[in-house]
């Protein structure tokens, strides 16, 4: 059931008429492009979590 996060992963990255605007701005960068920049280390979270759940005390 844990898997449901990388589908979450999938949605938000995918899902560009949700954050395709140019508005706000962060340090000079559009929504659009800061965006995307923002989920490269929330993805890897997620996957990392469940990675950790999937195969916790193996090694």
């Amino acid at each position: 059931m844990i898997k449901i996060l990388l589908l979450l992963v999938f949605v938000l990255v995918l899902a560009v008429p949700f954050y395709n605007h140019a508005a706000p701005v962060l340090f000079g960068f559009p929504f659009f492009y800061w965006y995307q920049i923002a989920m490269v280390p929330v993805a890897s979270l997620l996957i990392y979590i469940v990675y950790r759940v999937e195969h916790g005390g193996e090694k």
